[in-house]
């Protein structure tokens, strides 16, 4: 077994001496979102602690498939990371037989960087200040309740169609084709109901527009304490949207390694920790096995929801 011995001490190397030229992080949406925007920070934090750049290239398009491949393609040597959601790792698998990459088989996972639960949300009109009351007026007037979401098949569709589904209810799905727009008919009347994260709704609750009845999270939120789990009332129901970092499949152990611990030292940095909090995010940095294990079991969970729920998306 001698001969194992220069592979592990060249392995060993490989990780100290990484990295010794710019890193590309490849996020798939357009500059400015929140993946973005914690691409940028990470990117920041760990340019400071590798003594290289860490530059950030958007690649929008396809709901996040083309990056995710071009990523996926990429040399898996460690100078190539994606920054993947809940969306391009788990429910793009749930929503498309046809997808051109499995995040299971085409990725080496290194962390979950944040997850950010939905609220569940009215317009003031409705006559429910509870989860519970909520679930009651839907069981008393079948299919004649909406709730929006930003797109067919997104993660905002998916949390309402697992809470219908969980509850034992009947509504109505109404998809916009964005978060923004969704919630400018909430707050005016046009619709009903929403699963909104925290940072877009906010605002409008604390001015009264809104009312927010449930936390999508299993346990409350720092920046809104008043919303209690929906889980305490519909047993079982939990979403949350999510980021992480991967990279592409056979990239180096000690690479991942060595990648994991400085981007979980990066989330817990004072100036990214209290941000994030303050947005009512649940900082990640979950180690890489937990995270592959827990990709595979978001990929599970959710393609029974669209097929439970008859989910097509065009």
């Amino acid at each position: 077994m001698s001969w194992l011995l220069p592979l592990c001490a060249a392995g060993a190397a490989w990780g100290q001496a990484y990295p010794i030229k710019p890193i590309r992080a490849i996020v798939p949406f357009v500059p400015g979102g929140a993946t973005d925007i914690m691409a940028r920070s990470l990117a920041q934090k760990l340019s400071e602690a590798f003594g290289q750049q860490v530059i950030v290239d958007n690649r929008a398009g396809g709901g996040g498939v083309i990056a995710a491949v071009m990523a996926k393609d990429a040399p898996a040597d460690g100078y190539t990371l994606f920054c993947g959601t809940i969306s391009t790792l788990a429910t793009n698998v749930a929503v498309n037989s046809k997808l051109p990459y499995d995040p299971r088989l085409d990725f080496a996972p290194i962390t979950l960087t944040s997850s950010n639960p939905y609220f569940l949300v009215t317009h003031p009109s409705v006559a429910a200040n509870s989860v519970k009351e909520f679930v009651a007026l839907a069981r008393a007037r079948p299919g004649q309740l909406n709730y929006a979401s930003s797109g067919t098949g997104g993660g905002a569709h998916l949390a309402g169609a697992l809470f219908v589904n969980l509850a034992k209810i009947d509504m109505v799905h109404v998809p916009y084709k964005g978060a923004g727009q969704s919630v400018t008919d909430l707050v005016g009347g046009q619709i009903q109901s929403t699963f909104a994260q925290p940072a877009v709704i906010l605002t409008h609750a604390k001015a009264g527009k809104l009312k927010v009845l449930g936390v999508t999270s299993l346990k409350r939120l720092a920046s809104w304490q008043d919303a209690p789990p929906i889980a305490d009332t519909v047993p079982g129901y939990e979403s949350s949207s999510w980021q992480a970092m991967v990279a592409p499949a056979r990239t180096p152990k000690p690479i991942i390694e060595r990648l994991h611990r400085e981007i979980v030292s990066a989330l817990n940095s004072n100036e990214l920790r209290k941000r994030l909090l303050a947005e009512g995010s649940e900082i990640g940095g979950m180690p890489p096995d937990q995270f592959g294990a827990y990709i595979k079991s978001e990929i599970a969970k959710w393609s029974k929801v669209v097929k439970d729920s008859n989910i097509k998306v065009e």
